[in-house]
């Protein structure tokens, strides 16, 4: 048995993936006056402050699988929202014996909600949580980095990854979610152009992840 099938996380999980289907199926429309383009970061996260936005179940047995093999000392994540992307790799990190999972939120309720859901699971100890601008709080974030996984405000995926590039450990998997969204062209091009130094590969799970090593 591994922590995503004990019963407390595997409960957790479908509670949460459950929510979260309900939601895609009935989308609450846009709350505000400015279109969502215009918005700011800020914005946004206080507008969608009641939105899972989450990777699918497939993605996250990836996530868990890539985690695992890796045995990264270091997981970085861009954009926890209400922690079931977390969930997935502070499993793997709590099942590896070893590493820490240092992710971002803007959102206050979701911080609060991310939190009390790795408490839930009883996962809170693998994990530390960076309220605020990820640009800020990042800076805290020791390397070398041997997993990122970027899943926050798509645009701004590719600045992300530029801020961390100088601490990815050598061998390091860079895994981006929502692949198909045109707002991740800049991020495809940047991460498929050889003259950037990764190898590439679109993995076929729900809306899309590329997984890419720097080598």
């Amino acid at each position: 048995m591994n922590t995503l099938t004990k019963p407390e996380t595997a409960r957790l999980l479908d509670r949460l993936f459950t929510a979260a289907d309900r939601e895609e199926a009935d989308p609450a429309p846009w709350p505000l006056d400015i279109p969502y383009a215009e918005a700011t970061a800020r914005q946004r996260a206080d507008a969608l402050a009641g939105e899972y936005m989450p990777i699918s179940r497939a993605g996250g047995r990836l996530l868990y699988a890539l985690a695992r093999n890796g045995r990264p000392e270091t997981i970085v994540e861009f954009g926890t929202s209400y922690a079931i992307s977390t969930l997935h790799l502070a499993a793997a990190v709590a099942d590896n014996g070893t590493g820490h999972v240092w992710t971002t939120e803007l959102s206050d309720v979701k911080v609060k909600a991310a939190r009390a859901n790795l408490e839930q699971a009883g996962l809170a100890e693998h994990v530390t949580i960076l309220p605020g601008d990820a640009f800020e709080t990042l800076a805290e974030v020791p390397g070398p980095i041997g997993l990122l996984l970027l899943d926050g405000w798509k645009e701004l995926c590719l600045p992300v990854l530029r801020l961390l590039e100088d601490r990815l450990a050598p061998g390091a998997l860079v895994v981006a979610d929502d692949i198909t969204f045109a707002s991740m062209a800049d991020y495809l091009a940047y991460v498929r152009d050889p003259a950037h130094g990764y190898v590439s590969v679109a993995f076929p799970v729900e809306d899309g992840m590329e997984i890419s090593c720097r080598p």
